[in-house]
């Protein structure tokens, strides 16, 4: 089988796989992702087989709606590529991908490094700010039944991954604990660039915000 059949049965099965799940983190996120892992990598010395893989199956099971699995995407991943025949060097990279992608709080080291990963990483973080970030965080902030904002709890800068996971702090907490931290933490010169634009939207967002909150003009 080729690569761009690998790739297309690929985009098939995520996007059954994903059908009703959570609006921030469905297929089309997975879409974007994957879009901006292709843009990404055209500046960067990768395996574009192995990007397209590692953004199309990053987030077939978030363990956000496993009870906190993190077991589960990484098998399901393993066990697709598998049945396609893909070959075995390939389908680790993938798996290590997925288990070295997400944020965890931001305190934790990765155990697994790569220039696909870096790329993948940054294309899913981009995904995470700006315009369509903000959209994300308050649909998400909204299925967990989550506050906008309280000011009278405050953000957490120090959280262990476990608490990170099991926060329930309000929907604008998230952009002190996540969000604007990722411009920083960009891996790929193309993914600083293009998060410097989309991490002054949210900086202008919470400008507004709190001016709205406060009833000023």
């Amino acid at each position: 089988m080729t690569s761009e059949a690998i790739i297309q049965k690929t985009k098939t099965f995520v996007e059954k796989t994903l059908s009703g799940a959570e609006g921030g983190h469905d297929w089309f996120h997975t879409l974007r992702v994957y879009n901006n892992a292709l843009l990404i990598a055209k500046n960067e010395s990768v395996n574009i087989f192995i990007v397209a893989l590692g953004a199309l199956l990053h987030d077939i099971a978030d363990s956000k709606f496993h009870n906190g699995d993190e077991t589960i995407g990484p098998k399901v991943a393993r066990e697709f590529l598998f049945k396609l025949n893909v070959d075995s060097a390939v389908i680790e990279h993938v798996v290590n991908i997925i288990e070295n992608i997400s944020f965890k709080g931001g305190n934790e080291a990765q155990k697994f490094t790569s220039a696909e990963l870096d790329v993948v990483q940054d294309a899913d973080r981009l995904d995470a700010i700006g315009a369509i970030g903000i959209a994300r965080t308050f649909n998400y902030g909204g299925f967990k039944n989550r506050q906008l904002y309280n000011p009278s709890i405050p953000p957490n800068l120090n959280m262990t991954k476990a608490e990170y996971k099991n926060s329930t702090a309000p929907t604008i907490n998230h952009f002190y604990e996540k969000l604007l931290l990722l411009k920083d933490r960009m891996n790929t010169q193309t993914g600083k660039k293009l998060a410097i634009e989309r991490h002054q939207f949210m900086e202008l967002f919470l400008k507004q915000f709190y001016n709205e909150w406060n009833g000023k003009v």
